[in-house]
């Protein structure tokens, strides 16, 4: 190999405004056993955006190809021993154009995945900072102790004074950060924008798909179908809203008894079949939708993302003096589990609950728009309180959670209704029936508890567990099978003429406050195709 180097004297260290024509020496390294002669000259065309490189050389009638290559001043010609063919009989001339290439931009991870990486890195910094002062304030001696207090007392004003300018600055940087609701028009703190949690989401999605790959239902599943159309009815009502006709919103239904579902900010929406089991009407699953639906539209996973990592970075100092603080390791940790749940009951759930209350409100205002009868949404939440009495399942005060009680829920949405109400009379959507679904609920519980009293002074407790109207047992066959019926939209006026097409019995039933029936065995098959 053969190696080339030219020293070229660049105006300014730039390749800007460089002769057309140059002559060079070059300086001819021999190695293993390759001969080379010397060159002629170069030419050299240089200019700010392309830098064009052409040698001859004449040499033996096997020339080695010519490699380019720069780093500050010097060029190099790197030669390998490569087979030519020959343009002369006596001699060759090898001829070898170089362009400078950039490497493709590198795309970075998204900034909530790289929060969430470098979470735990912060906290480790700062225990082991906290544990590294905490031993050399203790291997100092007695005298020096008692310099560094009093050094610290003479100047207490300017380390307040910095404390504050600190704490200003830190004001100013959240005060640039602030952003205003889609809907609401709430005031807000969003460190991370939009744009990342759509990447992010973009990656979420795809680890979901693969964890819930074997447990997708079919599209052609009657159950698919029905939350597929309320879902299309939903966005289709309120593609006035620039979050909602943006996202293309796409569903996926899971085989699963957990009782949940939630939408990711790119409008990847999963619904578990634990969830199905739960809801009694299209009324229902259209509210339940709507409040999923509403947490991607307002933003709250960044917003509950960018509060935390404020409050994570704030209490990095707290942390940091804790393990400076405390003599022991042991007596380090326990402060910190006490920061850490004492941030969780004073910020993180409490702030979880508002999001949650918003999106109550914001999703009861969609289920409006879209035709439903929105007195359905606390006839839901005091199903599902009952549900968790009748299974004896543990109930914790609501200051524990990160969601309101079903108790608060249901209380919340009742007071909502009227403005619902209202908003729905706008849509030009049917007359409701004038059965109120939660006057219907109500009796129909207390008929089952009287029931339920007459029977355990017949000694008969525990022979006959009281259920709710619409057991479990009988949804997942009833409710497909009810909401793939299909009628025209009535008009509204914010809907355009493409969407008066068929849609789910978001519409018609809406007309009827009725619990949805559950067909017999045979007529299940039939709603499936």
């Amino acid at each position: 190999m053969v190696l080339l180097c030219v020293n070229v004297f660049l105006r300014s260290s730039r390749f800007c405004s460089i002769p057309a024509h140059l002559t060079r020496y070059f300086r001819v390294c021999k190695q293993a056993e390759l001969l080379v002669k010397k060159p002629h000259c170069v030419s050299s065309q240089i200019s700010c955006h392309r830098t064009t490189i052409s040698a001859y050389l004449r040499g033996a009638p096997t020339g080695p190809p010519l490699r380019f290559c720069s780093n500050g001043r010097t060029a190099c010609f790197q030669s390998g021993a490569q087979t030519a063919s020959p343009l002369h009989s006596a001699s060759v001339l090898s001829q070898r154009g170089h362009r400078f290439h950039t490497s493709a931009p590198a795309r970075a991870l998204p900034a909530p995945l790289l929060w969430l990486v470098l979470k735990p890195l912060q906290k480790l910094l700062a225990i082991i900072l906290g544990r590294s002062v905490r031993k050399w304030w203790v291997a100092l001696p007695d005298n020096r102790r008692q310099l560094l207090r009093e050094w610290a007392w003479q100047r207490r004003w300017h380390l307040t004074a910095g404390a504050g300018v600190a704490m200003v600055i830190v004001a100013l940087l959240l005060l640039t950060h602030l952003d205003e609701s889609p809907v609401t028009g709430r005031t807000r703190l969003l460190v991370f924008s939009r744009e990342n949690y759509m990447e992010l989401a973009a990656a979420t999605s795809e680890v979901y798909m693969e964890e819930f790959a074997e447990l997708l239902v079919p599209v052609t599943d009657a159950r698919h179908q029905v939350v597929e159309r309320v879902v299309q009815h939903l966005a289709q009502r309120n593609k006035d809203i620039p979050e909602v006709s943006d996202v293309t919103w796409s569903v996926h239904v899971v085989q699963s008894p957990t009782v949940n579902t939630f939408v990711l900010p790119n409008g990847q929406v999963f619904m578990f079949t634990g969830m199905l089991d739960t809801i009694t009407d299209v009324h229902q699953l259209t509210i339940i939708l709507g409040h999923e639906m509403a947490h991607a539209i307002l933003g709250h996973s960044a917003e509950q993302a960018s509060l935390s990592h404020v409050m994570d970075l704030l209490s990095l100092i707290l942390l940091t003096a804790i393990w400076a603080v405390c003599p022991r390791d042991s007596l380090a940790l326990l402060g910190q589990w006490v920061q850490d749940k004492l941030s969780q009951l004073m910020f993180s759930r409490p702030y979880s609950r508002k999001l949650e209350a918003e999106a109550d409100q914001v999703g009861l205002q969609l289920a409006a728009k879209a035709c439903a009868d929105v007195r359905a949404g606390p006839v839901f939440w005091q199903q599902m309180e009952i549900r968790d009495q009748l299974r004896g399942e543990p109930a914790f005060p609501e200051w524990l959670s990160t969601h309101p009680s079903h108790r608060n829920r249901y209380t919340q949405l009742d007071r909502l209704i009227p403005e619902a109400l209202e908003l729905r009379e706008s849509c030009v959507c049917p007359a409701l029936p004038a059965a109120d679904p939660r006057t219907v609920f109500s009796k129909s519980v207390r008929v089952l508890l009287e029931n339920a009293k007459v029977q355990g002074r017949g000694g008969q407790e525990g022979a006959h567990k009281p259920h709710l109207p619409h057991s479990a047992a009988s949804l997942p066959t009833g409710l497909p099978a009810a909401l793939l019926a299909q009628t025209p939209l009535p008009p509204s006026p914010n809907v355009d003429q493409e969407s008066k097409g068929p849609v789910p019995l978001v519409a018609s039933e809406l007309t009827g406050s009725a619990p949805v029936p559950a067909p017999a065995e045979g007529e299940v098959s039939q709603s499936t195709s």
